[in-house]
């Protein structure tokens, strides 16, 4: 939606550029983020403006007047309203909840919301919940809050495990009309205190079931009674672990009846109308355990340099703009996936038929064929509606294989020279990409292995091949000629953005390079090759893991955008999402667009409003995806780790707090704690400056990078956390999850 501004304001309209007092009180008032787009239309400014507008807003922002609030949008920094939206995010140990601001843009973590309990015979606030609440500022970063109208549609949801009463616990001896039939500790990790199950309330549930459950209202103070509404299955499943994340984030994963109906209406385009691209050996190349092939490639030498097609399914030819199947996929935003199943953004009839480019089957495509140049640089891209026939469906490995010189029959089975084209195409675009100066984080992906039974056969690295890279520069390539192809017709476009970190976060990062030896240039002279630069000079190190986590924790989210801001990681001025519209609502929007562009559509384009409003849901619904994936993750490895407490393992450490070590642990690549309790007795001093954990008398020192030998101490499987000791300190008792 647009942005509302206040109306009315004695400055409005003036047609002269504010004073900072007066452009300050705006965006404070404002609802909403605010850039230079929204000042110049309430102020009446014109382009003659814009370069004293900008200068201010920077010298503002430096200043510290006002905070960054996405891609060249404003708030005004300090301290939030009397009374705003705010987040249930988790409870402290006495079961209050403690929420965060829904709109939160600014630097750092956003400022912790203490709220009151409800009033008796109210249900307590859970976790996901929204309410209007009133606010009072008690320190830096901290507020108190009191309800003031909960926005909540549906009830409360709590998602975790139950436990049936046990013979030791203090509830066991109450009279039996006040005994609980068990307790349910909450899988987000940031709720510190136990919901009760009363009698009757427990839904059947046994002892040990991952469970939801929502509130009742509380009895007295200090009691948060829940209802169980719903079983997820027991703990010991893996297969249960990834509902815990779509249960928990509200994912949608039941597809409403109409949509259902319109994929499974769907039937096979006819060539009529379409280039004929059957007789073009395209092949899609995906992970072995893939089961929806959206992109296609091909090449062939041009010259010096080669042809290349990338063919994208025809995804809107089947969900047409305002239909039941177009509504679902919006709210969707993106698939998710996780390691036992995949939650689609479009019903299987789609996903993985008419719009999967299965080898040897007819299927519709949008395509750009793109002329490569030796040095890779990129001419005479020409997209177009086809109808193709994919000639093999390879995996990474088989295809890296091949090029490693053992082809398989498959292989074999394709024209000569095919993937020597496609190597050698993607040798010339690194040309350019080399040139360009682009940042190539090297981030450990994990693979969770589950055998028949889903059960965690292996938790192992998963390997980026020269073949993953082939599949990269290609999309890359495309992306690219589809934002230039909308931006040279002057149609708008969603475009995948990537601001450049902040003047406050690269100087953080300087700071902490410098204790490790790494020097960075000037604040604001820095380019992503800068920072690619540091992360050659540490690759095949111990520091390397560590600095690519550094470099990653300084960049801002990209995200969804009309508004050409560029993508600074990939060092492009324009960039957009075109080559997986089965799984991004943003992929199917660019493909819209572009058949507007090239007549085959009538339109009418998305104004630049509603573009805006879509971008903003999607990437909330890729984030939501990209937390779903990574909780779910942690939570896999824990139950692994779980029957291997005792077992030491390998480790380094990620980073240092006051109340522990933050680490990551080889075996699994997901994060573990190092408890201060668990280190020796001593006292230790944490230094911020040089990033170190010193003891006493200075005879011990842990730093970020460090290798470290650790003992797993405890592992809980629901909430996806691992406590660690040092191997050679006493086993602490166990304690009941």
């Amino acid at each position: 939606m647009p942005d509302r501004l206040p109306t009315g304001t004695p400055h409005a309209r003036t047609g002269g550029l504010p004073d900072r007092e007066q452009l300050r009180a705006f965006i404070e008032n404002a609802t909403g983020r605010i850039g230079k787009r929204e000042i110049s239309r309430e102020f009446g400014l014109g382009p003659e403006h814009r370069q004293a507008l900008r200068q201010m807003l920077r010298e503002m922002a430096l200043d510290g007047t006002l905070a960054p609030a996405g891609a060249r949008r404003f708030r005004v920094s300090d301290r939030l309203p009397e009374s705003m939206v705010v987040q249930v995010t988790g409870t402290d140990a006495d079961g209050d909840p403690i929420a965060r601001p829904v709109q939160w843009d600014g630097e750092g973590a956003p400022p912790i919301v203490f709220m009151h309990p409800e009033l008796r015979g109210r249900t307590a606030l859970a976790p996901g919940e929204r309410v209007v609440a009133r606010l009072r500022r008690t320190g830096p970063g901290r507020y108190e809050g009191r309800t003031l109208r909960r926005l909540t549609d549906a009830p409360a949801q709590v998602v975790g495990l139950f436990r049936a009463l046990a013979a030791d616990d203090p509830a066991a001896s109450a009279p039996a009309r006040f005994r609980p039939a068990g307790r349910l500790t909450p899988a987000d990790r940031r709720a510190k205190a136990q919901w009760i199950i009363p009698h009757g309330e427990d839904g059947g549930a046994p002892d040990n079931e991952i469970v939801i459950a929502t509130p009742l209202p509380q009895s007295g103070p200090g009691l948060h009674p829940a209802r169980i509404i719903e079983r997820l299955g027991p703990q010991g499943d893996a297969r249960t672990i990834s509902m815990v994340a779509v249960a928990m984030l509200g994912i949608p994963h039941v597809f409403p009846a109409e949509a259902l109906a319109q994929a499974k209406a769907a039937r096979a385009v006819a060539p009529a109308g379409r280039t004929d691209l059957r007789d073009m050996p395209l092949v899609t190349i995906d992970g072995a355990d893939a089961r929806d092939f959206d992109d296609a490639i091909h090449a062939e030498p041009d010259g010096t340099g080669f042809r290349i097609t990338v063919a994208i399914a025809d995804v809107a030819w089947y969900v047409r703009p305002g239909s039941a199947l177009d509504n679902e996929a919006r709210l969707r935003g993106n698939s998710v996936y996780f390691p036992d199943r995949v939650i689609p953004m479009l019903p299987e009839d789609l996903s993985n038929g008419w719009c999967s480019l299965r080898p040897d089957e007819d299927r519709g495509c949008l395509f750009v064929t793109m002329d490569v140049a030796a040095d890779g640089s990129v001419a005479h891209a020409r997209f177009g509606r086809g109808i193709m026939r994919s000639a093999a469906r390879l995996t990474y490995e088989q295809v890296q294989a091949a090029r490693d010189g053992t082809p398989d029959p498959g292989i074999q089975s394709l024209p000569a020279g095919l993937l020597d084209s496609l190597f050698g195409a993607w040798r010339c675009l690194t040309h350019a990409r080399a040139r360009r100066g682009t940042l190539d984080l090297e981030l450990p992906e994990r693979l969770v292995r589950l055998d028949e039974h889903g059960r965690i056969t292996a938790i192992a690295p998963r390997i980026r091949l020269d073949s993953h890279r082939v599949v990269e520069e290609f999309m890359i390539a495309a992306n690219v000629a589809a934002a230039r192809c909308l931006e040279g017709r002057h149609l708008p476009c969603l475009y995948r953005i990537h601001a450049p970190p902040t003047p406050e976060r690269l100087e953080s990062l300087r700071r902490t390079l410098d204790t490790l030896g790494l020097k960075l240039p000037p604040v604001g002279s820095l380019r992503a090759s800068d920072l690619d630069h540091v992360l050659q000079q540490v690759r095949g190190t111990d520091q390397a893991a560590l600095v690519n986590e550094l470099i990653l924790r300084a960049q801002n989210q990209a995200e969804y955008s009309p508004d050409p801001v560029g993508h600074f990681g990939l060092s492009l001025p324009a960039y957009s999402h075109f080559t997986s519209p089965i799984r991004r609502y943003a992929d199917l929007l660019t493909h819209r667009a572009l058949l507007v562009a090239i007549g085959l559509e009538p339109g009418p384009a998305p104004t630049h409003e509603q573009l805006e409003e879509t971008g903003e849901a999607i990437t909330r619904t890729e984030r939501r995806a990209a937390q779903a994936e990574r909780e779910t993750l942690e939570r896999y490895a824990a139950t692994w780790l779980q029957a291997r407490v005792g077992t030491v393992m390998e480790a380094h450490i990620s980073s240092l707090s006051r109340f522990g070590i933050f680490t990551v642990l080889d075996a699994t690549g997901t994060s573990a704690l190092l408890p201060m309790s668990a280190l020796p007795q001593d006292q230790w001093h944490h230094d911020e400056k040089t990033q170190t954990l010193l003891s006493r008398d200075k005879t011990m020192a842990f730093r970020p990078g460090q290798a470290l030998r650790v003992r797993i101490e405890e592992a809980c499987a629901i909430r996806g956390t691992v406590l660690l000791a040092l191997p050679d300190t006493p086993r602490l008792q166990g304690r009941r999850a």
